[in-house]
């Protein structure tokens, strides 16, 4: 049954393909589609920014990248790909762009594997006022900003680095969630994980090819307690195991001011299915102190789950053999080999 109002599973955005409001360079591939989610898949080239930016009310991506200044240069992806260094900004066109009916929005998120790398991306729209968010009725193209902040990566036409979420209308919260952070693992078990600095290039289609231990250190709690340095990434896991049903689609919201001061996520979208596996399945986080040390605690509310309801039930939940982090505890991405 089709709802007035929710987020749209994935037989009805195949429904969007097939008239013509999502539309695409190359077909989509299998695995695209997600229970309530499309992926994103990068085109042929890329542009160094000098600084972030939005458009305006008045102007396209396009016009901004003629301006004076406002890229640095253009990279060819195609080939062998490219690197996308720490500490720029790029901007990248997207396969896919959009012809979106009346009343049909979208929101877009980095993909889980994106966040756990500290790959900071963001979507951008024609004549956007605001990041990630698509208005009703929008017909354009669509960009991604791609910032690395800790790894270099490799990146190559097609990668996916972010999702989006469509939704009919509105739809109202069904409920919130605080998430509190887990600190007391099993014993010689580590906590979580903090990135080295300096490391090597992750490249984003070395699905289980980098070694690990290059890349992180272990984080041991003393008394259900660390410190976080400033401006280092981590990777963490909640306490609780989170559970979203077939009729519903959960994302985790921005961290409240009055919880720390610290950034407990990047990716936050959570599937219809996500966590329903026998023994559950528990959030996994990526953290950043912002500009002192902070002191986390064994049960600390560290993030907030907003559950929307989803229009009609997915033909598939998560959880499937293309799913990465069903029945996960504390878990790096994909790219890496434990």
């Amino acid at each position: 049954m089709v709802q007035e109002t929710g987020v749209l599973p994935d037989h009805e955005i195949e429904a969007l393909v097939a008239d013509g409001a999502i539309r695409s360079d190359l077909p989509l591939e299998t695995g695209q589609v997600q229970p309530a989610s499309l992926d994103l898949r990068l085109a042929e080239d890329a542009y160094r920014l000098r600084a972030s930016f939005l458009p305006g009310k008045d102007r396209t991506v396009a016009d901004m990248l003629q301006e004076p200044g406002v890229h640095m240069h253009r990279i060819d992806l195609t080939d062998k790909g490219a690197v996308l260094e720490t500490g720029c900004v790029y901007l990248v066109p997207l396969q896919e762009s959009l012809r979106l009916p009346a009343g049909i929005s979208a929101r877009a998120n980095p993909k889980s594997s994106t966040g756990r790398i500290d790959v900071f991306t963001r979507l951008v729209t024609n004549r956007g006022r605001a990041f990630d968010d698509v208005p009703t009725g929008y017909s354009g193209p669509l960009y991604l900003e791609v910032s690395p902040r800790t790894f270099p990566i490799m990146v190559r036409p097609g990668d996916r680095l972010a999702q989006v979420r469509f939704k009919r209308k509105r739809p109202e919260a069904l409920k919130e969630r605080v998430v509190s952070i887990n600190l007391e693992p099993p014993a010689g078990q580590p906590a979580g994980y903090r990135a080295k600095q300096h490391s090597g290039v992750v490249d984003l289609r070395g699905i289980g090819a980098h070694e690990a231990s290059q890349f992180w250190e272990p984080v041991f709690p003393r008394h259900g307690r660390i410190v976080l340095n400033p401006e280092d990434f981590y990777i963490l896991v909640s306490r609780e195991t989170v559970k979203v049903a077939a009729l519903e689609a959960a994302e985790m919201a921005p961290i409240a001011p009055e919880l720390g001061e610290f950034r407990a996520h990047y990716a936050g979208f959570f599937d219809p299915g996500f966590g329903t596996n026998k023994g559950g399945s528990r959030a996994v986080l990526e953290v950043r102190s912002r500009d002192v040390p902070f002191i986390l605690e064994h049960g600390q509310p560290v993030a907030k789950l907003i559950y929307e309801p989803m229009a009609a039930k997915p033909s598939g939940l998560y959880g499937g053999s293309g799913s990465n982090y069903q029945g996960q505890g504390l878990k790096l991405s994909k790219h890496f080999a434990t």
